[in-house]
């Protein structure tokens, strides 16, 4: 979604006539930048890595939805890793060359965006299968095809959007070596900026709006006590998304429009602060995604029994519950009734 990694590099030498400010925004990122970028990887990285293992190893990618919520957890994953290159950058400046620059920035976009866009195909995908249930369950062979072809346009559309980062991004001396993109023209920026924020954010956020409004409208419809489980976890989902991403995205928008707010070094303090939270997603996308179905619990327990972490008979008896009750009402091929609690 940014153009700059972390946001603060592009923009630090703004400062530079008042020394007391640049040193105080140097080290205030130094300290906050590092501690999130590290706390963001190691979490991140080890839910989606979890993820990967049952999908792999226990649940088989069955169903057309797997598709989805494995490539979501590889978009997530491999955009965690490149944490560390910039925590260092923060910490200290870029000592990994032009090449490393454009090949990390162009990873971590892709990636990036690669999450965004899986997450925007997952909510259509659940508004298909809770709204247009029966229709859902009669083209499940469809689906399945239909869904690697979303997925392989997903990258290749993050592909497409990244290209700027491997082209323009290299490494620059400023007060420190840094890695950003180099743009040719002031007119190329700006275009890049908001086909990236669009793809990035709005997008994602109209469509989650629109989908899920519609998914709810039907479950408030629906009979049983499932439905309210289902609309915790669209509540969740929803709610997570905006108080994550609406803030950095924001304060991006203004940015693009008023070019002269980068000179407020308070305007800098909120958007460093602003994309840490931002990238927060991806960690707790493996809790929204995965770690909320009935199954995946299910597989989860199996692990921890088979490393003594848990007490399987206890967490088994309390998920197996869940598990029964979910397929007991997902198994209907009736819109009315049909739950999103077995994500």
């Amino acid at each position: 979604m940014s153009t700059e990694n972390p946001e603060y590099l592009e923009y630090i030498e703004t400062l530079s006539n008042e020394d007391h400010k640049h040193e105080a925004l140097s080290a205030f990122c130094r300290i906050f930048l590092v501690s999130m970028y590290s706390f963001a990887c190691i979490i991140g990285v080890s839910g989606n890595t979890l993820v990967l293992i049952i999908f792999i190893f226990y649940e088989k990618v069955k169903v057309p939805t797997d598709v989805f919520l494995v490539s979501l957890a590889i978009a997530d994953l491999c955009f965690l890793c490149t944490l560390p290159f910039w925590a260092y950058s923060a910490a200290d400046e870029w000592i990994f060359s032009t090449l490393a620059c454009k090949t990390i920035r162009g990873l971590y976009m892709l990636n990036l965006y690669g999450s965004m866009l899986t997450l925007t195909v997952v909510t259509i995908d659940r508004y298909f299968v809770v709204v247009q249930a029966t229709k859902a369950y009669l083209s499940q062979a469809r689906r399945t095809v239909c869904v690697k072809l979303v997925c392989i346009s997903v990258w290749l559309i993050s592909l497409a959007v990244s290209l700027p980062q491997f082209l323009f991004s290299s490494q620059t001396q400023l007060d420190k070596k840094v890695c950003q993109a180099d743009y040719s023209s002031d007119s190329l920026e700006l275009f890049t900026e908001v086909i990236q924020m669009a793809l990035g954010y709005f997008c994602p956020m109209l469509v989650m709006i629109i989908c899920y409004s519609i998914i709810v409208k039907t479950l408030l419809s629906a009979k049983g006590f499932h439905k309210y489980k289902s609309l915790k976890i669209i509540f969740a989902v929803v709610a997570t998304f905006i108080f994550m991403q609406t803030p950095y995205n924001l304060l991006k928008f203004i940015r693009v429009i008023h070019k002269r707010v980068i000179l407020d070094d308070r305007f800098l303090y909120a958007l460093i602060i602003t994309e840490a939270i931002a990238y927060f997603h991806s960690c707790l996308n493996p809790v929204l995604y995965f770690f909320i179905g009935a199954k995946f619990r299910k597989n989860l327990a199996k692990i921890l029994k088979k490393f003594g972490w848990a007490k399987h008979q206890q967490n088994t008896k309390q998920w197996q519950t869940t598990e029964d009750d979910s397929k007991t009402f997902s198994a209907t091929r009736n819109p009315e009734i049909t739950s999103m609690h077995t994500l």
